[in-house]
């Protein structure tokens, strides 16, 4: 196989104004993240409270305005509707998904017919895609950068699945399009797997990158050589993941709730999955796990889940992703024996029954020394400082690879592939074709993507017209077709007739994405209501915090009545008073004050709880026990 250089930085533009601020951000289903190169290491950006996790959650609220990460996270359950979660998975799915989609989400799609799947938000008051979802977790992302770095981005290299057909490659382009980022490059997240580890360990070899996050699997076999890493083999699957599991575990206590195939109402949907979701972590550290839900009768549902039941309910999950693992092995032309080593990469790689499959079916234990969640965006945070042009373009060369086949209808609704599967891009071929009927003057030109030989089997990217060509018997015009595939899995298709010279083209952007007027529209009106939607969020993040924080206050003084002063109580009680007056308002200023004021009021009270909890923690105990307990 040939060894391709990567492209210039930026897909050509002047490298200089690639320079500087540049990142990566791994785009998740469950969370997402953004890292940069520091001092020649890659690392994790925090936010303010130091946490590098962003939970790929968006809530969009009744009154307007827009809460992601841990704030919306926290109204999943109430707002089972307006807060879209694990969007990724719905990245360029179109109306013939539909189906599909309705049972990949518990949120509301729009019955309305139009090229992209849309969720209806905020009360059935907002039409959002995907896409747009996708854009609101970039933007916190790209605003935690800029704050962290001193200043704009310079530019951005976006993780996608390996799998990841066109479609969603350019829906997951148009996200960061809409968050205002210049995509300098889409890296395949196992190759940025491999590439953290190639030059964080100075790995060689062959290695297998196993990818199961929140909601997609990925496999790669990747030769790593002095610097060199190139994709032998990938393979996957777009819809499947940690989400699984939850919803496995859900089907299980829905059904034991008396709500036979999850016929209950959506947030009871989303509280039995967020509850799967909690019991399914506990459970890779513990052998049993308590599991609680409440029931909208006004029963309380709790069970407890042991580790040996989720192995049974999730096993035909995990054993799915053994199939694709075999096909790459197959298709590197490599055995498992000859690996030097299993990557592990995404949250979901955490459940033992994973490792223990992954361990069987490749015949040695995997590696997972750097964290599983982290490992993507460092790998493309050192691709970005590759194409920003921070270190030498000769330390690394990066050869990746096309997932899925690449080619034309011909008669008969027949596929003909001009660029197979597994080919090194950038790519490139060309293929002659001629005319079926006498006088023929045109030439309708159909790219698919897919393995399958009959084009209902695969995937529509674009259609286009060669038109103009010369009159005569049918096999006399020779049409030349050349595919190219630039660095980021983007392709141009360019139709020519070889005699008169006529020309045609087209960069595929399928029909799943969003026009280019659909984005210039959305980021207009992003910079026209940018402050707006900025008050809106502010707004929107004080009022959770208030409600948080009115709610475990009261709980305390229900729960310890007796460590409360006549004089604190009184104190406590006008506090809670004022905090739900602001909370009302619309000054996220006033409610941060009385946040504030409450905390103040409630301190003498919440030091006499602290100081009792610790005298029961010491009580019975001996010196030298609570030394060795510390």
């Amino acid at each position: 196989m040939a060894l391709l250089q990567i492209s210039e930085p930026g897909e050509g533009k002047d490298k200089e104004a690639c320079k500087g601020r540049a990142v990566g951000i791994d785009l998740g289903t469950t969370n997402s993240l953004v890292a940069h190169v520091k001092e020649g290491t890659p690392v994790v950006i925090p936010d303010e409270k130091g946490r590098v996790l962003l939970p790929s959650v968006v809530h969009y609220a009744h009154a307007g305005g827009v809460l992601v990460g841990h704030e919306a996270k926290r109204l999943a359950s109430e707002f089972a509707a307006d807060t879209i979660s694990s969007a990724k998975r719905l990245m360029g799915r179109g109306p013939n998904d539909a189906e599909a989609v309705r049972k990949m989400t518990p949120h509301e799609l729009s019955a309305a017919i139009g090229p992209v799947v849309k969720f209806m938000v905020a009360n059935r008051s907002r039409e959002v895609t995907p896409m747009e979802v996708s854009a609101e977790i970039l933007r916190v992302l790209r605003d935690r950068a800029e704050a962290a770095l001193g200043g704009p981005l310079d530019g951005a290299v976006i993780t996608v699945p390996a799998y990841f057909d066109d479609a969603q490659r350019q829906a997951t382009r148009d996200a960061g399009r809409l968050a205002g980022l210049e995509v300098l490059r889409l890296l395949n997240e196992p190759t940025a797997a491999a590439l953290a580890y190639g030059l964080d360990k100075g790995s060689q070899g062959t290695y297998a990158v196993y990818d199961l996050g929140g909601g997609t699997f990925d496999i790669s076999i990747l030769k790593l050589v002095d610097g060199v890493f190139e994709v032998k083999a990938t393979g996957g699957d777009s819809a499947l993941g940690g989400d699984d599991f939850d919803l496995a575990v859900a089907e299980v206590v829905l059904r034991e709730m008396g709500f036979p195939d999850g016929a209950g109402d959506r947030a009871l949907v989303r509280r039995v999955l967020d509850a799967a979701r909690h019991a399914r972590e506990q459970l890779t550290t513990d052998e049993q796990a308590e599991l609680v839900v409440g029931d909208p009768r006004g029963s309380r549902f709790q069970r407890v889940i042991t580790r040996p039941e989720l192995d049974a309910w999730i096993r035909p999950i995990v054993e799915r992703t053994g199939a694709p693992c075999r096909r790459a092995i197959r298709d590197a032309g490599i055995a498992p024996a000859e690996l030097d080593g299993v990557i592990l990469v995404g949250g979901a790689t955490r459940t033992p029954l994973v490792r223990t499959l992954v361990k069987d079916l490749f015949g040695k234990a995997p590696l997972a020394d750097i964290d599983p969640d982290q490992v993507v965006a460092l790998g493309a945070a050192v691709q970005a400082d590759i194409l920003a042009g921070s270190r030498s373009r000769d330390d690394v060369l990066l050869l990746d690879v096309i997932p899925l086949s690449l080619g034309l209808e011909t008669m008969g609704g027949v596929v003909e592939k001009i660029i197979p599967r597994n080919s090194t891009i950038p790519a490139g071929a060309q293929q002659v074709f001629t005319t079926f009927a006498d006088n023929q003057t045109g030439f309708d030109i159909h790219v698919v993507q897919g393995e399958r030989d009959a084009v209902q089997h695969c995937r529509s990217l674009a259609r286009f017209t060669l038109r103009g060509l010369p009159p005569g018997p049918a096999g006399m015009a020779r049409v030349e077709i050349t595919f190219l595939v630039d660095a980021d899995g983007i392709l141009r298709v360019m139709a020519r007739e070889l005699t008169a010279g006529i020309e045609a083209s087209i960069q595929v952007k399928p029909s799943y994405g969003l026009s280019d007027s659909d984005i210039e529209r959305m980021l207009l009106e992003s910079f026209d209501h940018a402050e707006e939607d900025k008050q809106a969020r502010l707004l929107l993040t004080e009022r959770v915090e208030a409600d948080r924080i009115l709610l475990s206050t009261r709980a305390a003084m229900q729960e310890s009545p007796e460590l409360l002063a006549m004089d604190v109580r009184e104190g406590i009680e006008a506090a809670l008073a004022v905090l739900e007056r602001e909370k009302a308002g619309t000054d996220h200023r006033a409610i941060h004050a009385a946040i504030e004021a409450l905390d103040l009021a409630s301190k003498p009270f919440a030091e006499r709880r602290m100081n009792r909890a610790i005298e029961r923690a010491m009580q019975g105990r001996t010196l030298s026990e609570l030394e060795q307990k510390l």
